[in-house]
């Protein structure tokens, strides 16, 4: 294969070579199997996984055992006091904690025109 043969070279066409070609499949890779983010609570049960903890171990982090349940199960968000208690006890950034933004409706061009916005 092509990578394994440029893999080990020294000479700077080579390198270059492989460079793109690790371009090449990252694209291909991304294309073909898109990576989809995971939610809160995925994340969470992964932590819980890592750190071989059970719900219960979770309660004082994030409030209540029916909390930590309705967390795991996507009911209820968290609040920035959860945030902050997860950010703590497992040193991960507040943004894989907080909801993805959603995205704004694309404006239909024919609505300008009712409201006289348009030619």
């Amino acid at each position: 294969m092509l990578v394994d043969r440029l893999w080990h070279s020294r000479d700077r066409a080579d390198v270059a070579r492989l460079e793109a070609q690790a371009r090449l499949i990252a694209a291909y890779e991304e294309r073909r199997w898109p990576r989809r983010p995971s939610s809160i609570a995925e994340l969470i049960r992964h932590l819980m996984d890592q750190h071989g903890l059970t719900r219960a171990d979770m309660a004082p982090i994030l409030g209540t055992p029916s909390r930590v349940s309705e967390m795991l199960r996507g009911k209820k968000g968290l609040s920035v006091a959860m945030v902050q208690r997860l950010r703590a006890r497992f040193h991960v950034p507040a943004d894989l904690l907080l909801p993805a933004p959603e995205k704004a409706p694309a404006v239909r061009l024919r609505h300008r025109r009712r409201v006289g916005l348009g030619r």
